[in-house]
């Protein structure tokens, strides 16, 4: 068994216990194809990490703080962001609700999937993208051991979160954006 199959069972177990523990049940995961009909419509490809999330545990409502959003919903805050006037990133997918209008992002363009902080209350459109986590593999391994900004309430530090602003933002919004 490699690292990510590791990894994939570690988050199942999360998510089945969580789900026994608050009575809530599983959502189910995607059918076959549905990953691949996904990256048709928004024009690349979802990280395969992410994909099997999808398709192994479930479509959303797990995960850290508001868990993962639906793949469909997903799909929409991305569709929605890149049409909007403060031009969305082009492959950068929102991929997890953390609350207070704030995202967590996969940069489906970077070889290690990278998470971004999406946090747009400072209200600059330059302002509001961070590094996050160089992987998503490492971003769920923090969640899974409540390290960063998965820790428990109010231990987490700020300054640790946003690991400085992203600096590829100008360079993938749309022309015109």
């Amino acid at each position: 068994m490699n690292e990510t199959e590791r990894l994939l069972e570690q988050v199942t177990t999360r998510v089945r216990d969580s789900a026994r523990e608050h009575g809530k049940p599983l959502p189910a995961p995607l059918a076959d194809g549905e990953t691949d009909r996904a990256a048709r419509i928004l024009g690349f490809a979802l990280p395969p990490l992410l994909a099997a999330l999808y398709r192994r545990v479930g479509d959303g409502g797990f995960g850290p703080e508001y868990g993962l959003l639906p793949l469909r919903e997903a799909i929409g805050a991305y569709e929605a962001g890149r049409a909007c006037d403060w031009g969305w990133p082009e492959g950068v997918l929102p991929m997890a609700d953390l609350g207070c209008a704030m995202y967590a992002c996969v940069d489906c363009r970077s070889e290690t999937a990278q998470v971004l902080l999406f946090e747009p209350n400072p209200g600059d459109p330059g302002l509001a993208w961070y590094h996050h986590a160089p992987s998503l593999e490492g971003w769920l391994r923090d969640w899974l051991a409540g390290a960063g900004w998965f820790g428990e309430e109010g231990e987490w530090d700020e300054d640790e979160t946003r690991q400085g602003l992203w600096a590829e933002f100008r360079s993938r919004i749309a022309v015109g954006s």
